[in-house]
């Protein structure tokens, strides 16, 4: 891989965790105050406490593994002139 492809799976894959991030950030403010006016209890647990920790938690592990698996690329970060011997 050239190096600038390498620069643009590197942009690409930054632009799509900081997309990641926004969408967890939204998620959680939904998923935590959005339900902060129910008075649904489980567990003697609000239902926003559960909304707003574990399910925004379980939330962004399913995105970090979406991430890892289809969008981040193992690139060898290595110059292949310089391994060649052709680069100093």
């Amino acid at each position: 891989m050239k190096r600038s492809e390498q620069f643009r799976q590197a942009n690409r894959e930054a632009k799509t965790t900081v997309l990641a991030t926004v969408v967890v950030i939204l998620f959680w403010i939904v998923s935590g105050f959005g339900l902060a006016g129910s008075d649904i209890i489980i567990f003697d647990t609000p239902i926003w406490v559960i909304g707003g920790c574990i399910v925004s938690w379980l939330f962004a592990v399913v995105v970090a593994w979406w991430l890892a698996e289809y969008v981040i690329k193992d690139v060898d970060t290595e110059d292949s002139s310089a391994a060649e011997g052709g680069g100093k």
